[in-house]
């Protein structure tokens, strides 16, 4: 069970995460949790404008002047650190990055282009490095923390899909990493989930079925179910660094 939300008023002491791929799906419940729990909320998106806009609306009409919205391709690495400006011009501190953002799609040998691998590598590893980059100067002044949105697939690969699992292999690398490269001011954690939201793309019932199969807990898990964890890893999990965890139902267990 979550714990009972922290909601101060939003002012120059309520902490601020920046979450990339606000808009939607993941992202969407991860800015909203928390939300819920004090943070004001720095909601990126890439191409997504009305569901951005209508998520800071919703946010804004529980606790006005508590979000900025942001665009940006996060291969356009020339645009991120004006991002994090942004939010410091706006909220005057930064304390957390959530690394959400990803792209996700086949890529069999013999099909794959380099736009493939620009867009999959873009979303999941080059842009949150950079993004980071840009962050690190203020959220080690706030003793902040960072948080990256993994997959089981970057340590266990996906058939078909080598450039993804490739690139999320990237960014759990980049959660250790940063852990000792950001430390003792930062904290840079990752979270695995499991079953949560199936691809937009579409999965069959059989291979939904397959899958839950090989899950100890059989079921599918929410989207609160890693909102929480990246809460608790942001606000709660004081000593804990260069770690992923899995949040699976413990489908990792029989891969």
């Amino acid at each position: 069970m979550s714990p009972e939300p922290r909601l101060p008023p939003s002012s120059a002491t309520a902490p601020v995460a920046f979450v990339t791929g606000a808009a939607k799906r993941v992202g969407a419940t991860i800015a909203q949790h928390l939300h819920a729990h004090g943070f004001d909320l720095v909601l990126h998106h890439r191409a997504s404008p009305a569901e951005v806009e209508a998520l800071a609306a919703s946010l804004e009409s529980a606790r006005a002047g508590s979000t900025l919205v942001v665009q940006a391709e996060l291969g356009d690495t020339a645009r991120l650190p004006g991002l994090v400006d942004a939010a410091i011009a706006r909220f005057g501190r930064l304390d957390a990055l959530v690394n959400n953002a990803s792209a996700f799609h086949p890529t069999p040998i013999g099909q794959a282009s380099e736009a493939d691998w620009d867009a999959l590598f873009d979303s999941n590893a080059k842009g949150p490095f950079f993004l980071a980059q840009a962050a690190a100067p203020h959220l080690r002044a706030r003793g902040g923390a960072i948080v990256n949105l993994v997959d089981v697939y970057g340590e266990r690969p996906l058939a078909s899909h080598t450039i993804y699992s490739m690139a999320k292999a990237a960014n759990a690398m980049l959660v250790k990493s940063l852990a000792v490269e950001l430390g003792p001011e930062v904290r840079v954690n990752g979270v695995s989930p499991g079953a949560i939201l199936w691809p937009d793309s579409g999965k069959s019932e059989a291979a939904k079925a397959a899958m839950l199969a090989k899950t100890a807990l059989k079921r599918v898990g929410a989207p609160e179910d890693i909102a929480e964890a990246v809460r608790w890893l942001l606000q709660d999990a004081r000593y804990t660094t260069g770690q992923i965890l899995a949040v699976d139902g413990g489908r990792l267990l029989n891969l």
